[in-house]
C-alpha cells in the first residue's frame, strides 16, 4: 500500500505567506508617503517645512573644458535642515560620476532632474556625460563629514575628489 503525503490547504498556507508579505508592503507605502519617519528625518524638520523655505543654489563643475579630472569645487559646505539645489555640469570630453552615497544616505532627495527626466527616490550616484547638467533639490539632514568622487576606474585615483560637509543648523520651530 502506498502512502501519500498529505498535501496543506492552500487556505492553511494563505496567512502564513500572504501576511509577511502584505506587512512588508504597507510598512514600505508608509515610509514611501512619509506616514512613518525614516531614521534619517527623524526628530527633524518636517518635509512641508522645508519646502516652504528659500533654495540656496551651488555649483559643481564634474571635470572641465581642459580635462582636468576634479570637482569644482572639491570642498561643499551645507547646514542641515536648508534646501539646496545642487546644479552639476560636466564641461569636459568624457563622462563622469557624481558618488557621495553617505551624503546623499544623510540628505532628504525632493528631486533630481537632469533633461526631460525627474527622479524621485534614493539617489547615491549620478552619471554625467560630456556637455549634460543635471539639478539634484535635497535637504542635507545629517551632521557630518563624507566623501565625493567619480567612481570611473583611474578617476579618483587620478584626484577626482571632493569633501562634503554637513554642518549643524539651527532648527527653529
Amino acid at each position: 500500500m502506498t502512502v501519500l503525503p498529505i498535501m496543506r490547504s492552500p487556505l492553511k498556507l494563505f496567512p502564513r505567506l500572504l501576511l509577511p508579505t502584505l506587512f512588508s508592503l504597507l510598512l514600505s507605502l508608509a515610509l514611501g508617503l512619509g506616514w512613518l519617519g525614516s531614521p534619517v528625518l527623524a526628530g527633524t524638520i518636517p518635509p512641508a517645512t522645508v519646502a516652504a523655505q528659500s533654495v540656496t543654489e551651488i555649483k559643481v563643475s564634474l571635470g572641465n573644458l581642459a580635462n582636468e579630472l576634479k570637482f569644482i569645487p572639491s570642498r561643499l559646505d551645507f547646514v542641515a535642515g536648508k534646501q539646496y539645489k545642487l546644479v552639476l555640469d560636466n564641461p569636459s570630453p568624457q563622462k563622469h560620476y557624481f558618488t557621495a552615497k553617505d551624503f546623499a544616505d544623510a540628505s532628504w532627495t525632493s528631486k533630481v532632474e537632469a533633461g526631460k527626466v525627474e527622479i524621485k527616490g534614493a539617489i547615491h550616484e549620478l552619471e554625467l556625460k560630456p556637455t549634460a547638467e543635471a539639478e539634484w533639490i535635497l535637504t542635507p539632514m545629517k551632521p557630518g563629514t563624507y566623501q565625493l568622487r567619480c567612481t570611473i576606474p583611474g578617476h579618483t585615483e587620478a584626484g577626482m575628489t571632493g569633501t562634503i560637509t554637513i554642518s549643524a543648523g539651527a532648527q527653529s520651530v
